[in-house]
């Protein structure tokens, strides 16, 4: 496939993941009236904002030191009741969140920052926090997005990927540390190796790679 250069891959704002899974939200809330949501990292907040006013419970998930930034968002929102913040990361979750399980999990990002093996137990072990028929929203970087130019680990099967981006690209995006860049394959496998059905995979224009799975 060939590496999309004209677009940056660390583009924000709502994407077309984040849309499928405020649909669904939506088309839960209208029937259940009580449709919890996990997302993880935080971010600024604005996706917990858009799902809470479809009358969702969310939780986020994020580091201490974002703490103060992020409550003070939901405040200026009028949201403190519906949103809560909790200390963690993809790694490290607190045994039992607010509103578990969820009927919605979204990761925004953070599974290229470990190796295959360990993104793939993270994901297993996420799926166990949805109720039955929940569904995850998975966001990744793309092997074919412009972070990949001059890549050490291009080439090495999915299971050996973990290496640097080019000093280049670290030095644009300020992702530093080794990563495990993925194609839509290689995201497909992850969450079929996790336990989940697949419902969609899909590539962005900018190259990244986007998964939707249910717990069955």
């Amino acid at each position: 496939m060939k590496t999309n250069i004209t677009a940056n891959p660390l583009e924000t704002g709502t994407d077309e993941l984040e849309r499928y899974a405020l649909e669904e939200c939506n088309k839960r809330q209208r029937v259940e009236h009580r449709v919890s949501v996990l997302i993880l990292p935080a971010g600024k907040g604005g996706l917990a904002v858009k799902f809470a006013g479809l009358g969702a419970q969310v939780t986020v998930v994020d580091e201490e030191s974002r703490r103060q930034d992020i409550e003070g968002r939901i405040l200026a929102a009028g949201l403190r009741d519906e949103i809560h913040f909790t200390v963690g990361s993809l790694t490290e979750l607190p045994e039992n969140l607010c509103g578990e399980p969820f009927d919605i999990i979204v990761i925004r990002r953070g599974l290229c920052g470990m190796r295959y093996g360990e993104a793939r137990q993270v994901v297993r072990q996420l799926m166990r926090r949805l109720k039955i028929g929940g569904k995850l929203y998975l966001s990744i970087l793309g092997l074919h997005s412009e972070l990949s130019e001059a890549y050490a680990g291009s080439e090495a099967p999915i299971d050996l990927r973990f290496a640097e981006l080019a000093p280049a690209m670290i030095s644009k995006y300020g992702i530093r540390g080794p990563v495990c860049l993925y194609s839509e394959r290689n995201l497909f496998m992850l969450l079929l190796e996790a336990g989940a059905s697949v419902l969609r995979t899909l590539t962005t224009t900018y190259g990244n790679v986007k998964g939707i799975a249910v717990r069955v």
